[in-house]
């Protein structure tokens, strides 16, 4: 959920850059920058899951993993409880989208605006597409 309304926003941030660097086939670029976070986000959730696993299976014993015909979930409770386990939980969230949005910032930053690669031309634009998202809801009634 929270990957997929970083996703959007992220296409917006790429095609509102395009424009404004009249950069011929926005929509190809939109759609590289998409696919490139699509792609990022779904590897590391699979990291996530591969050391989530990783985890659990060295603290888990005999009753986490069960045989073939048991029907059932299986006993991954424990482990990560607590305050601790709430980070790791809010970590392994957030990081995937997180990761996506880094990826398609330095796409937009070396082959849309062909600008250096700094912390200031990475994340330019982001300001202007919140300004433009708040200005489309507001009405032209005078």
């Amino acid at each position: 959920m929270i990957g997929g309304i970083v996703m959007i926003l992220v296409a917006l941030w790429v095609y509102q850059s395009a424009m404004r660097a009249n950069v011929s086939n926005v929509i190809m670029w939109v759609g590289i920058s998409a696919v490139a976070f699509f792609v990022i986000q779904t590897l590391l959730v699979q990291f996530n899951i591969y050391i989530l696993e990783s985890i659990r299976s060295s603290e888990g014993g005999s009753g986490y993993e069960r045989d073939l015909l048991t029907v059932g979930d299986r006993k991954n409770e424990g482990g990560f409880q607590g305050f601790g386990g709430t980070l790791l939980s809010i970590f392994f969230e957030l990081m995937p989208p997180f990761a996506g949005f880094l990826g398609v910032a330095v796409i937009r930053n070396r082959f849309i605006l062909k600008e250096p690669m700094n912390i200031a031309n990475l994340f330019s634009g982001i300001k202007e597409m919140f300004q433009g998202i708040k200005q489309s809801f507001k009405s032209s009634e005078k």
